[in-house]
C-alpha cells in the first residue's frame, strides 16, 4: 500500500516519464507584481493548459486564485527586496499547506547567506514535519553570500543539492552549472531528485530550451522554472516546449516547433 508521500508524489510527477515540470510563481512576495503575474488566476490557469505538473505558489494565492487546474505546492519561504531578499523566514506551515490542498510544500535556503543557520534550522524542522503528515518537500538550495564566487559554480551547487537531500528534502531544486558534465556530478552527489532553475529570462527561447536539454541529459528530474516561462510570450505553447524535452526526450530544435 502507497504511502500519503508516494500518492502525493504521483501528482508531481509524470507517471510515464518519471519527470516533472514545476512552475513557481511566487515572486509577488520578494519582487512584487511584475510581467506574467499581474492576473495570476489567468496565468495559473495558461499553466495548467500547456500541463504543467504542478505549479507552486504562496498561500494567499493558493487560497484566492487556485482552482484546482493542476498539482499544488505551497511555498513557506519568504524576503523582499526592500530588506535582504536572501534572508529566507517561514510564513506559512505544513498544517496550512494540507488545509489549502497542497501536494508538497517548499522550502528556500541561501547557502552562504548571513542567516544560513537559521534556513537549515528551518528546514530541517520542516522536514521533520513533513515526514510525520506525509508531505512531500521541496527544498530550492542556492549557494548565494559574501563567501560565494558563482551561483553557478559546481563546486557549491554540488554542496547545495546535498545539503538538501542530506536534509530531508524529497526533491532539490537548484543552479544547472553549466555544462553536461558538470551538472552530472550534481546529480550523482544528491540521492534525491534534482529539479533545476531557470534564473532571470534569459536572451532567447533557444537558449533557454538548450539548457534544459542539457540538464535533462545530464539527469535531472525535470525543471522548476517561472520567470521563462509564465514571461514567455506564450506560456501554454512554453510549457508544451518544456515537456517535448523533458517529458519526450526531444531537443531543443525540436521543442522550438511547439513556439510557433
Amino acid at each position: 500500500m502507497a504511502s500519503g508521500k508516494e500518492i502525493r508524489l504521483k501528482r508531481i510527477f509524470n507517471q510515464n516519464s518519471k519527470k516533472t515540470i514545476i512552475v513557481p510563481m511566487d515572486h509577488g512576495v520578494s519582487v512584487g507584481p511584475i510581467p506574467g503575474l499581474e492576473k495570476m488566476r489567468e496565468t495559473i490557469k495558461k499553466i495548467a493548459r500547456g500541463g504543467a505538473e504542478a505549479i507552486l505558489v504562496h498561500k494567499g494565492i493558493a487560497k484566492n486564485c487556485f482552482e484546482g487546474e493542476t498539482s499544488l505546492i505551497i511555498h513557506l519561504s519568504g524576503a523582499t527586496v526592500a530588506s535582504e531578499v536572501n534572508d529566507k523566514v517561514l510564513v506559512a506551515s505544513v498544517e496550512e499547506a494540507i488545509s489549502l490542498g497542497a501536494d508538497a510544500v517548499s522550502v528556500h535556503v541561501n547557502i552562504g547567506a548571513p542567516t544560513e543557520p537559521q534556513m537549515l534550522s528551518d528546514l530541517g524542522q520542516i522536514a521533520e514535519i513533513c515526514e510525520n503528515w506525509g508531505m512531500p518537500l521541496l527544498a530550492m538550495m542556492y549557494p548565494r553570500g559574501p563567501k560565494i564566487d558563482s551561483e553557478h559554480n559546481p563546486k557549491w551547487v554540488k554542496m547545495v543539492a546535498r545539503i538538501g537531500a542530506e536534509l530531508g528534502a524529497d526533491i532539490v531544486k537548484t543552479n544547472y552549472t553549466g555544462s553536461v558534465e558538470s551538472f552530472r556530478e550534481v546529480i550523482e552527489g544528491c540521492p534525491v531528485p534534482v529539479v533545476i532553475a531557470g534564473g532571470p529570462k534569459v536572451k532567447s527561447e533557444e537558449e533557454f530550451l538548450e539548457m534544459v536539454e542539457k540538464a535533462m541529459e545530464a539527469g535531472a528530474k525535470g525543471v522548476s522554472i517561472g520567470r521563462n516561462v509564465f514571461q514567455a510570450k506564450d506560456p501554454e505553447k512554453m510549457v508544451r516546449a518544456l515537456a517535448k524535452i523533458v517529458h519526450e526526450g526531444k531537443s531543443a530544435k525540436e521543442a522550438l516547433e511547439e513556439l510557433k
